[in-house]
């Protein structure tokens, strides 16, 4: 019995720090910078890309703040992944009516583009 418990408590504990580390901006995902303006000819468009931060632990709390952070940073991550270093047309969904209710995962997705520095 008593180990039932202690294996129950260890998975629960892994299970929890999985779910509730943030996204961290990489040391490639720090070399990649947001725009405005659609780049130009000079620039390769390599695809889309999505960041995402999970909210389920953390909830939103009114405060969406840190969570589109994280997005935004995963966004960052893997565009740098994909070897671009600008991002365009970033947008991130709105909230609907079930994140009122449940914390929902953060989403921003936008163009990657690889421009010369």
């Amino acid at each position: 019995m008593r180990i039932r418990v202690s294996a129950g408590m260890a998975v629960a504990a892994l299970l929890l720090a999985g779910c509730s580390t943030s996204n961290e901006l990489s040391a490639g995902g720090q070399g990649v910078r947001f725009v405005e303006d659609k780049p130009g000819t000079e620039c390769q468009l390599l695809g889309n890309a999505t960041g995402e931060q999970s909210n389920w632990l953390s909830g939103q709390q009114g405060n969406e703040g840190g969570s589109m952070r994280g997005a935004a940073n995963a966004l960052r991550n893997n565009a740098a992944a994909m070897g671009g270093n600008v991002l365009y047309g970033v947008s991130s969904p709105t909230q609907n009516l079930l994140s009122s209710f449940a914390p929902t995962a953060s989403t921003m997705t936008g163009q990657v583009y690889k421009c010369p520095n």
